[in-house]
């Protein structure tokens, strides 16, 4: 048994969705986040950018001496999971490859449908990871960057979340999918408003669950996942102020929690 915590870090409060599934799949498990809210949006940063502030936050983590990170941000996972591999020797999880498998397994037409941010769409990391595993999927993809802010703000199922959503998701429902990866941890904040827009007969897939499950069995495989019979700690830290995190945190964790600031620049 390993008490050590779980490092989870974002670049603002999208990876509390990824904190919800974790919270549900290892209940046990002590927990460290990080959400990045004052370089918030990554998905508009460059590769170089996006790169150097994950390697700080993974710093900032491991004073924490946790025992595995979740990289909990798409943009974050899709252009500098593999840099962050080779840097550190501690064992990092992005939710681009589960959401993959997860996308994968859901699809009945072999059509299946990619919204993320700017810099997740500009890597083409799903569309190619699924056209790798089968070259007969159909990808469509389209980057929503303003389901961010509007997820940042809480305005998840008002009147401006449809409007952007109808907007957004039209294109790509003409093309037939039956599939919709959420590929921003953001999104799923907005699952309603998105799935009133698309309707019952396309699927959701929220990367965040089957990440969760990979981590899970990760830890005990090793033998070191959390045995202990108490509920985790949890402990939040954001690079900078914002009245929203403990609202938001609790409708996504059904408990509000007040976050610590620190400055990611010194690590």
């Amino acid at each position: 048994m390993d008490k050590r915590p779980i490092g989870i870090f974002d670049s603002g409060v999208g990876g509390l969705t990824v904190v919800k599934q974790v919270m549900k799949v290892m209940p046990h498990e002590n927990i460290v986040y990080f959400g990045d809210t004052a370089r918030l949006p990554y998905g508009s940063k460059s590769k170089e950018a996006v790169t150097k502030f994950s390697k700080q936050n993974v710093r900032f983590l491991l004073t924490k001496e946790v025992k595995a990170i979740i990289v909990a941000c798409n943009t974050a996972s899709s252009n500098s999971l593999e840099e962050l591999h080779s840097t550190f020797q501690v064992p990092i999880f992005g939710v681009v490859d589960a959401g993959v498998a997860e996308a994968l397994r859901t699809t009945k037409n072999k059509k299946i449908g990619v919204i993320g941010t700017a810099g997740t769409v500009r890597s083409a990391a799903y569309e190619n990871m699924i056209r790798k595993e089968d070259n007969n999927m159909k990808v469509f993809s389209k980057a929503c960057p303003l389901f961010v802010p509007l997820a940042e703000e809480g305005w998840t199922d008002n009147e401006v979340a449809r409007l952007a959503a109808e907007r957004y998701l039209a294109e790509l429902l003409e093309e037939g999918i039956d599939s919709l990866v959420l590929g921003c941890t953001h999104y799923p904040l907005l699952k309603r408003c998105i799935g009133t827009i698309v309707g019952e007969d396309v699927k959701l897939v929220d990367p965040a669950k089957a990440t969760a499950k990979q981590v899970k069995l990760f830890l005990q495989e090793k033998g070191i996942l959390n045995l202990h019979e108490s509920k985790g700690a949890r402990n939040f830290y954001l690079s900078d102020y914002t009245d929203m995190f403990y609202s938001i945190s609790q409708k996504a964790l059904k408990q509000g929690y007040t976050p610590e600031i620190i400055d990611i620049e010194q690590y």
